[in-house]
């Protein structure tokens, strides 16, 4: 479990193998404290530490995970948001996040408004109704606040702050995104379609 606040913004240094593929990502974290088989958010895709080097770890993504993430589309070189597993006792900054992404967005717009940037995306279909003004979603693994909803359509605010410290301030027009829906939104959904 996480909570979107990213907390590094490592690199991709290596790619390889077939079918699954194994990915080596640099990180100021002090890899000391990473064990084996611990879950670290990578642009918001919740992923298991393999082997760990003295400022690098590696992960294993199954093929599920290249088809439904935007990992079939890392490179050497490509930085990605950071952060270590919720631990009991830490600060809940953001909001709760679990790094099973729901699906892939895309950038429809950047705006400069005064210093922060208003960022206009397009959800897969199915995920739309998920997706409510003033309500969270995590997009490359950062929690954000949604301002406007309309059909598959939302804007989120990116403040000077989020622009320096994710990798959210590199962010055009046709890149896409992990999305990840609130988890209380899909729960409230599922009651719904339960209790009809």
């Amino acid at each position: 479990m996480f909570t979107g606040i990213v907390s590094d913004i490592g690199s991709v240094r290596d790619i390889s193998g077939e079918g699954d593929l194994r990915f080596e990502i640099t990180t100021s974290y002090d890899t000391s404290g990473i064990d084996i088989g611990a879950s670290v958010s990578c642009s918001g895709a919740c992923l298991t530490a393999i082997e760990i080097g003295d400022d690098w770890f590696a992960v294993q993504v199954s093929p599920e995970t290249l088809d439904k993430t935007t990992a079939s589309g890392w490179s050497v070189g490509m930085p990605l948001n950071l952060e270590r597993a919720l631990r009991m006792g830490d600060e809940l900054g953001g909001h709760i996040v679990t790094g099973h992404v729901d699906g892939i967005g895309t950038v429809k717009t950047v705006t400069p408004v005064a210093e922060s940037w208003v960022v206009a995306f397009e959800a897969p279909p199915e995920l739309a109704q998920f997706i409510a003004p003033k309500g969270s979603i995590t997009i490359d693994g950062v929690s954000l606040t949604v301002n406007n909803v309309e059909g598959a359509f939302f804007e989120i605010n990116i403040i000077p702050h989020t622009q320096q410290v994710t990798t959210l301030g590199k962010l055009t027009s046709g890149a896409r995104v992990n999305l990840e829906i609130d988890v209380l939104a899909r729960y409230v959904a599922r009651l719904k379609e339960v209790n009809g």
